[in-house]
């Protein structure tokens, strides 16, 4: 545990009283009150109800959420109501100490880079058996400058360029999380017709990025780097090659963009032995572009409201069968999967430990 929690589980608290029974309340709503202002965030008492299915899974398996700002999670994650914003700030500390919750992906990397004090916070929240899954900026894994709306503007000068994966994703992140850095994930956008008509020239550009982050790695070999792409075309024996050639592994991304997970799996049985990286990014009922209809539908994603019985049930499979081997595993889950990701958690470890 983090010396922050140490603090607040250990010295920092009264021992207990032994006077009235209504003393002894007074003095435990006080010290639950001295809790909440010292960590900001707290974690939900039913939470540690998982704990004995967490201890039935893979050690190799780390499960997590993708981004964890949501109020919905009252009573699951959260021990009470708090605003999306405190939750961003500070509930790194209480969600890491849900179960069944050792990893979490972070998105904001996505659209803009953090730097290594940044990723420092985040890493300060949590305790050493943390990781991280970080996805690197689209300005350099989108072919294309797009706008506020997400509309291509204009052609990427610096799409997949070495020297900036290495100088605004690689680097800070390693220096800011250290050991707890767990997965580096480059998702390709959706590529223009000019990028897909010349697979070989992509790949070539491709392997230039990955060699040079795999150098940038040489002293930390734990680190997992993840290709995710959201163009089903890209699927075939020249990513595999391209990224055995470099010491990385396919993320399989479980999105409307993509094909489902049974049809993506030949990647992974390419590149075996190796690690699972997964993002469960969004229920394949919403189509290709249906964020905003899953956001709509599963708000404020406390419930499982678009059940994917199909997919949990090959994940699971496939999960049992990576660790099985001893190949860790890294699963993340957003809430556009069923409707909330908590919740879609445990049922995926209960399908596992079944």
């Amino acid at each position: 545990m983090t010396s922050m929690q140490d603090d607040l589980f250990g010295e920092a608290l009264p021992l207990p009283p032994a006077n009235s029974p209504d003393q002894a309340a007074s003095r435990a709503n006080s010290d639950f009150s001295l809790l909440r202002s010292m960590a900001k965030v707290l974690p939900a008492p039913a939470a540690q109800e998982w704990r004995a299915l967490a201890q039935q899974l893979p050690a190799q398996l780390r499960f997590g959420v993708s981004t964890w700002s949501y109020p919905g999670w009252e009573g699951l994650v959260w021990d009470g109501e708090y605003d999306s914003s405190t939750l961003s700030k500070h509930g790194l500390g209480a969600y890491h100490q849900h179960p069944l919750l050792r990893t979490v992906c972070v998105d904001r990397t996505f659209w803009r880079p953090l730097t290594a004090s940044q990723y420092a916070a985040y890493a300060g929240q949590v305790d050493d058996d943390f990781r991280f899954v970080v996805k690197c900026p689209a300005s350099i894994t989108d072919a294309q400058a797009r706008g506020e709306e997400g509309r291509a503007r204009a052609v990427n000068p610096v799409f997949l360029d070495p020297s900036l994966a290495i100088q605004e994703f690689v680097r800070p992140a390693l220096e800011g999380l250290g050991v707890k850095l767990g997965v580096l994930v480059f998702q390709l956008s959706p590529l223009p017709w000019g990028w897909l008509s010349r697979p070989a020239s992509l790949f070539e550009k491709l392997g230039r990025m990955l060699a040079a982050v795999r150098e940038a790695l040489s002293a930390h070999g734990a680190v997992i780097v993840a290709v995710e792409v959201r163009d089903p075309e890209l699927l075939g024996q020249a990513l595999v090659d391209t990224l055995k050639a470099h010491g990385a592994t396919f993320c399989l991304g479980l999105h409307g963009k993509m094909p489902p997970i049974e049809e993506q799996l030949p990647m992974l049985r390419a590149l075996w032995p190796g690690p699972l990286v997964c993002r469960w990014n969004l229920n394949r009922v919403f189509g290709a572009y249906g964020y905003a209809d899953a956001q709509k539908k599963h708000d404020p994603f406390n419930a499982i409201l678009s059940e994917d019985l199909a997919t949990r049930t090959v994940l699971a499979r496939t999960i049992r069968g990576i660790t099985g081997a001893g190949q860790p595993a890294y699963v993340t889950i957003s809430n556009d999967a069923e409707g909330c990701a908590p919740l879609s958690i445990q049922k995926l470890a209960q399908a596992i430990a079944a």
